[in-house]
């Protein structure tokens, strides 16, 4: 039953996987719903030559379920935390927003752990937060 409740909840968002779709020949929605290896392959082939990129297009559904199933849902919001990482990761913010000060402090000082660490970030940001989850309700009960 709590399983259920989990993947009826939802921690992706399909209308964001289909807005990171329009930028999908480099991985951003690959990226963004937990397939890290195809991201990177979709990022150096723009989008396995436009025709991955396409039939994805038909996939994100898919996708979107295997997130929902494969991640922890909680407090913190799967897509808000993309979009830090996206838009604002040099900087820091996704780690600020995840209550890692430290190393939100060393993003924003150092570009991003010099852009190696945002890289890093778009691998395993929804491990990072499936396990914070994951933690909170270890320590809540």
């Amino acid at each position: 039953m709590q399983h259920t409740q989990i993947a009826a909840q939802g921690t992706h968002s399909k209308l964001a996987g289909y807005l990171l779709w329009v930028f999908g020949f480099l991985g951003a929605h690959r990226f963004y719903f937990g397939k890290p290896v195809s991201g990177t392959i979709w990022f150096f082939t723009f989008g396995l030559f436009l025709i991955g990129w396409l039939v994805d297009l038909l996939l994100i559904p898919a996708m979107d379920r295997q997130a929902d199933l494969r991640f922890q849902a909680g407090p913190l919001n799967y897509t808000l935390a993309w979009l830090l990482l996206t838009f604002l990761g040099v900087f820091g913010v996704h780690r600020f927003y995840q209550g890692k000060w430290l190393t939100g402090l060393l993003y924003l000082c150092t570009g991003g752990l010099f852009l190696l660490g945002v890289l890093y970030d778009f691998w395993t940001l929804n491990d990072q937060i499936s396990m914070r989850h994951t933690e909170r309700g270890v320590f809540s009960h």
